[in-house]
């Protein structure tokens, strides 16, 4: 979808980014919330470059992500994924996956369809472009390097939203009230 935007326009707005400060994670409601889980991935490290097959220029699948840590108190884990540079007052959601068992766990390669129904697995949230699925890395050309925020997080009681697909400000409000623990990972991916 990006990839059309001339170069010129991401070089325009290289400036334009809400930063790591405005991560979910990094949420002042959260500030409390011990930062314990360890989030991995076999395709990347923290702070490494994100396979090309899981961005808009390869196949678009999500990552392989490994979770470890969870208290035992846990009833849920949640996994929010977003961009800290996209070239927007917030960042750009590229997935909400609640509903995962609680407990250390593991999504696949390719586990974050692009397209998910309401009521299929794993259970996702509405991406920034107001649709259920995975949204694959897609950075402007010309904005420079994207870092991708894997975010998760343990609750104390499941997960209790109005709507079938919770989007950000849904997410943040229920995580603010039941967050236990929580971990990241950062991808980067910079469209050449």
């Amino acid at each position: 979808m990006l990839e059309k935007l001339p170069t010129a326009v991401g070089r325009a707005l290289r400036a334009a980014r809400p930063g790591m400060e405005r991560l979910a994670i990094n949420d002042a409601a959260l500030a409390e919330v011990p930062e314990t889980i360890a989030l991995t991935s076999p395709a990347f490290a923290d702070g490494g470059v994100l396979p090309t097959r899981c961005t808009a220029d390869g196949e678009g699948l999500s990552p392989p992500l490994d979770w470890a840590g969870v208290p035992d108190a846990a009833a849920e884990v949640v996994l929010l994924i977003e961009d800290a540079d996209s070239p927007t007052p917030y960042p750009l959601v590229h997935a909400i996956v609640w509903r995962l068992p609680p407990g250390d766990g593991s999504l696949g390669e390719g586990a974050m369809p692009a397209e998910r129904g309401i009521g299929t697995q794993p259970a996702m949230g509405v991406n920034s472009l107001m649709r259920i699925g995975y949204l694959p890395p897609d950075p402007p050309p010309g904005h420079g390097p994207h870092r991708y925020a894997f975010q998760v997080f343990a609750l104390r009681t499941p997960l209790t939203i109005d709507t079938a697909a919770p989007g950000r400000t849904e997410l943040i409000d229920a995580l603010n009230a039941a967050a236990i623990a929580k971990g990241r990972l950062v991808g980067t991916y910079e469209r050449p």
